[in-house]
């Protein structure tokens, strides 16, 4: 074979090495803040991108492997006060699993940083977690992996200074949907297979979603990720198929189909956006039913991805963390 041919099956095969890396999906992730905010500031020009810089009150403990799926690791980064890293007499805290946005199929586990930052330093053990994307498993996944992250956290409450009673499962967009899902099929076996022969459930006690559909199935839902000739919209990619083509998987991942007397309590904060509200009252009002708690709060004059700029990363985590301090520490 000649030396050219020896050297492009050579190229070929450090790339596919490289696909199958620990930390390199095999596509291009394109959804950063910097390209959000590029988009964001034309219609709201007094905004900045929110810091992730890590204040002294704050530890942060990054690149945490949270669960295997053979050569593939995923991991979190890990968010806790300082005065409870360093002082292991304090008594364990709530602790707030985060799911990031990018439509199912991109984004990042620092576009949460922020938050995580926040709800450390109002006294919670946050971690942002990365999860399998569209393009690398499709639904349900990112919901297995959610779980797991869930899963690991309680198993090293001790470590991490957490109470494993009080677990919070949170996310903003795409997050914020699959976090409701996750909440919602509290001790469903098929969306937790790794729970088989585990002692440490996956169960949390409350969820966070942030400006997160609720319902997939709706005509208003459907208006957005579901028009014919304008090809493979975000839910079509994580589902695989359209509406007419996966209608099982577009109901089947849709939170408030999952309410019942068991569900825990949820807030729901918004921004502005009507189009990322669907199915959010129905779910209210069906919690309602059960005499379940749930909040609704929306940020006046706010872009979708409020979560990544100020001025509203710290007015957003202000909810959060009251909502969380309500049902936490009575």
């Amino acid at each position: 074979m000649k030396p050219i041919a020896l050297m492009a099956i050579a190229v070929v095969m450090t790339g596919l090495l490289a696909c199958s890396s620990l930390s390199s999906p095999p596509y291009e992730n394109t959804y950063t803040v910097e390209n959000r905010f590029a988009q964001d500031v034309k219609n709201f020009p007094a905004i900045q991108i929110a810091s992730t810089a890590v204040p002294a009150e704050v530890v942060e403990k990054k690149n945490i492997t949270y669960v295997r799926y053979g050569a593939r690791e995923l991991q979190l980064d890990l968010y806790m006060p300082r005065v409870l890293a360093e002082n292991t007499g304090n008594a364990p805290v709530p602790g707030v699993i985060l799911v990031h946005c990018g439509g199912w199929r991109s984004g990042y586990r620092t576009h949460l940083t922020p938050m995580a930052i926040e709800l450390a330093r109002a006294g919670y053990v946050a971690a942002t977690i990365t999860y399998r994307l569209a393009p690398e498993a499709q639904y349900p996944a990112a919901v297995y992996d959610v779980k797991a992250a869930i899963r690991w956290l309680r198993s090293n409450a001790t470590e991490y200074r957490v109470d494993p009673a009080r677990i919070a499962v949170g996310g903003s967009s795409a997050g914020g949907q699959i976090a409701s899902l996750t909440g919602m099929t509290n001790g469903l076996a098929r969306f937790d297979p790794q729970a088989k022969g585990s002692s440490v459930s996956s169960a949390v006690q409350l969820i966070l979603n942030i400006d997160g559909l609720s319902d997939f199935t709706s005509a208003e839902a459907r208006k957005h990720e579901d028009v014919p000739g304008k090809g493979r919209s975000s839910a079509g990619s994580w589902f695989g198929g359209s509406y007419a083509e996966k209608r099982d998987l577009w109901h089947d991942a849709s939170p408030t189909y999952y309410v019942g007397e068991g569900s825990p309590p949820i807030l729901f904060l918004n921004s502005a956006q009507e189009r990322f509200h669907v199915g959010r009252d129905e779910m209210v009002a069906k919690m309602k039913i059960y005499g379940i708690s749930s909040r609704v709060v929306t940020l006046p004059d706010t872009p979708h991805t409020f979560w990544l700029y100020e001025p509203w990363i710290k007015p957003a985590a202000r909810v959060v963390v009251a909502f969380l301090d309500e049902q936490f520490k009575p």
